[in-house]
């Protein structure tokens, strides 16, 4: 895969998923075509129950294709145990449609990250045992001593910036760490 690849570190309530949202439209209007994956961390449900395709997966269907003329869903129950990997899931998208990849959890994996941290919340630093962290942003940079560059969370035009700088530019190739 020569697509880039960047993750979002973080504990839960961090705010990975609103950091994202706001991330997209601002790579969206720099006319990259961005792919992302959220880990879950329990079962969850894409189709809502009383609808068709719940009412047929729930019927037995291992896999249940959702089709209309601006969108596509494939969903696949498995037999697997524990938290997938991450290469598996990246080879199902379809890269020739893709200019980047962003990922939502996949921690304990190596490949690229930025670390959120919000000191307010009381959790430790990721990167300090985590050498893929690649830069880290927090609401405040002033309570770090890290050689790792600093990012205002509350700022995702500056994330962009960055990411566009290390993973679009060609300062990182796509899989390497620095």
């Amino acid at each position: 895969m020569n697509i880039p690849v960047l993750g979002f570190c973080a504990y839960s309530g961090t705010g990975k998923t609103t950091l994202l949202a706001s991330l997209l439209p601002l790579l969206r209007d720099q006319g990259l075509r961005v792919g992302v994956v959220k880990h879950a961390h329990h079962n969850f449900e894409v189709d809502q129950p009383g609808k068709d395709s719940y009412v047929l997966r729930k019927a037995g269907a291992r896999e249940m294709l959702v089709v209309s003329g601006g969108r596509w869903a494939l969903m696949v129950d498995t037999e697997a145990e524990g938290d997938p990997v991450l290469q598996e899931v990246l080879n199902r998208f379809d890269c020739s449609r893709l200019d980047l990849i962003l990922v939502e959890g996949f921690r304990h994996e190596s490949f690229p990250k930025i670390e959120l941290h919000r000191p307010s919340l009381g959790k430790p630093l990721i990167h300090p045992s985590d050498s893929w962290v690649i830069a880290v942003a927090t609401d405040e940079p002033q309570s770090f001593d890290t050689h790792l560059p600093l990012l205002d969370i509350n700022r995702p035009e500056v994330i962009v910036a960055f990411i566009v700088e290390r993973f679009i530019a060609g300062e990182v190739a796509p899989g390497s760490r620095r």
